[in-house]
């Protein structure tokens, strides 16, 4: 779609989402936008060409979750009323042109947990306040005119949280997050005597490095922060961006094994255990990825079975562009998903694959097994939500793998002597294209074999 946004939205009091996002519109962001106090679940913009600034107005907005005017040519300053959106949990305005500096407002959204203002041209320091963010997950600030020292506290302990590349005026401390040393700020007046030196020397910085070293002493090494993305502190290994690239040759199409929803799944051969794998790389642009995402490292990391994905490492960082990146990686099965032997195409080699029948009995128990164990025995009871032939993977022996967990519900059980009905818990969005889940707490699964 292409022209400007209607100002006649502003009527539609009772809309709870809207999105516009990747079409030609243009034109200002209309404030009437900003009168919808109904939008509770997002507002997505993105992809578009809007000009100007956003309107103050933006913050009356206050029941928003998501707010994303990414890629578009917005100008201005960030309206600091943003920060009365107290519900904000995702904030998306990088591609822009935004200038002046990051309103110190923002910090105040104590439920913000990604925040992504790269490649505008903001310019000044990074608020300090941002170190007490205590929610925030992301937080990319790369290629702007930023200067000054970062702060070393909190979330910028962490280099897989935080981007601040492409700020060639930036330094701090963090070596992690690749910073020059910032100058030394001291001056001496040019007509100090010696012996006025050696005075303010042993009646002052003497006994104030005495002090240091003794608090020094006592002081307990501060740990970094943990990811809050990755499926367990401690468990799973982590890696990097650039080990992941090579592995998969830049993310070569030559590599491209399989493209879903919310990502793509490269063939990866490099520092693993075993060497070939699998690595699933989420769109991180499409709302509810970052969800996902976070939906199956908690699922992941509190369940094995034989018949279920095993995933190997996490990474959640930021790729050369200051992006966003996220990837699990997983064993490789080399043959492919289970809707690939039972659709085979007509134009390519998979249309000799033929399942026999005791193929097709092992498929349906190795499944059977999987729901199982996520039903009975994995704790707080799993139910998958998105149980289809695409999310079957095969590995080499034809062994059954459910995978893909960024949908499933928990079952919470009441306590003994309670009567009330089971309650559940969805991480994810229910369902998908071609597939919806019959019943709330329990589903059959029938394969026509």
């Amino acid at each position: 779609m292409q022209g400007g946004i209607p100002s006649s939205f502003g009527k539609l009091q009772n809309l709870l989402l809207l999105d516009l996002s990747h079409n030609k519109l243009h034109g200002s962001f209309p404030k009437e936008i900003t009168e919808l106090t109904s939008l509770t679940d997002y507002l997505n913009l993105s992809h578009n060409s809007l000009i100007g600034p956003l309107p103050s107005e933006v913050g009356r907005l206050k029941n928003l979750g998501t707010f994303d005017v990414s890629e578009n040519n917005l100008s201005g300053e960030i309206p600091s009323t943003l920060s009365e959106c107290q519900v904000l949990q995702y904030l998306y305005m990088q591609g822009n042109h935004f200038q002046g500096a990051i309103p110190a407002s923002l910090s105040t959204l104590n439920g913000i947990i990604v925040l992504d203002l790269a490649r505008n041209n903001l310019s000044g320091s990074i608020p300090k306040s941002f170190e007490g963010c205590q929610n925030l997950h992301l937080l990319n600030l790369s290629f702007n005119d930023l200067d000054g020292r970062v702060p070393n506290a909190g979330i910028f302990l962490n280099a897989s949280l935080v981007s601040v590349v492409g700020n060639r005026n930036l330094c701090g401390e963090n070596h992690e997050l690749d910073l020059q040393i910032c100058p030394n700020q001291e001056c001496r007046k040019p007509h100090e005597s010696h012996a006025l030196i050696v005075i303010i020397t042993t009646g002052i910085v003497v006994p104030v490095v005495v002090v240091l070293l003794y608090a020094i002493r006592l002081r307990k090494p501060r740990s970094k922060i943990s990811s809050p993305l990755l499926p367990s502190e401690g468990k799973y290994p982590t890696t990097s961006f650039a080990e992941l690239t090579k592995a998969t040759d830049g993310f070569s199409t030559a590599n491209l094994i399989g493209e879903g929803s919310f990502g793509c799944v490269y063939r990866g051969v490099g520092n693993f255990e075993p060497k070939e794998v699998a690595i699933k790389v989420f769109h991180h642009h499409l709302r509810g990825a970052l969800k996902i995402f976070q939906a199956e490292c908690k699922i992941l990391r509190s369940i094995r079975h034989r018949n279920l994905l095993n995933i190997l490492t996490a990474c959640s960082s930021f790729d050369c562009n200051g992006n966003v990146f996220l990837a699990l990686v997983t064993d490789f099965m080399p043959n492919g998903s289970l809707d690939k032997w039972l659709h085979p195409r007509e134009d390519g080699e998979e249309v000799s694959h033929k399942l026999t029948l005791l193929q097709r009995m092992n498929i349906a128990i190795d499944v059977a097994l999987a729901l199982e164990y996520l039903h009975h025995h994995s704790g707080t009871p799993i139910v998958h939500c998105d149980l289809k032939p695409s999310n079957i993977l095969l590995d080499k022996d034809m062994v059954a793998h459910v995978c893909d967990f960024g949908l499933a519900k928990f079952l919470m059980t009441p306590s003994r002597g309670d009567s009330s009905p089971v309650t559940s818990y969805t991480i994810g969005i229910k369902g998908s294209i071609g597939y919806i889940a019959p019943g709330n707490h329990h589903f059959q699964l029938m394969f026509c074999l």
